[in-house]
């Protein structure tokens, strides 16, 4: 009989404050992964479009879009904690950007668990606080962030899926 193997995030019991989970691997953020989100959620703005206007801006050059590397770096969490465990995403807080990215930089993000509750209201469910920190391929940091997700508990999805699988 063979081993079935599902790839997953981390249950809300498996998470502890305190732990850090490095996500690999990195991601380099091209010219055109760049031009394609700017264009995309409809940001003109030209230090991320204009090489002309960026050049004669401080960084004198373009800059990967602060909204790219965010989502780049939520992303990157996905796999370790998340997949096919969270409920919902709660909210994004205390999100900076302290040194830009720019094109061909990789970026390499790292989780820390802040928190971790049961939910007052929602039985088998409840709140993880992490924050993501990103950095780039020089161990500089480019991005760091506070998010809360609403995530199922292992008994409580396993019980849920059971059900729905009955139907």
């Amino acid at each position: 009989m063979s081993q079935r193997i599902e790839q997953r995030g981390r249950y809300l019991d498996e998470l502890e404050s305190g732990t850090v989970y490095v996500h690999r691997p990195g991601r380099t953020l091209t010219e055109a992964d760049n031009v394609l989100f700017t264009t995309l959620t409809m940001n003109t703005q030209g230090l991320h479009l204009d090489e002309a206007f960026a050049s004669a801006q401080p960084f004198g050059r373009r800059l990967v879009n602060s909204m790219l590397t965010l989502s780049t770096m939520v992303g990157q969490s996905v796999a370790q904690l998340t997949e096919g465990t969270i409920v919902a995403q709660l909210g994004l807080s205390d999100i900076s950007f302290p040194h830009p990215m720019f094109h061909g930089d990789t970026l390499y993000t790292e989780t820390e668990i802040l928190s971790v509750r049961p939910s007052s209201s929602r039985p088998g469910q409840g709140i993880a606080t992490m924050r993501h920190t990103g950095y780039n391929q020089e161990g500089t940091i480019v991005a760091t962030a506070s998010r809360s997700c609403l995530m199922w508990t292992r008994a409580a999805h396993e019980a849920a899926k059971a059900q729905e699988r009955s139907r």
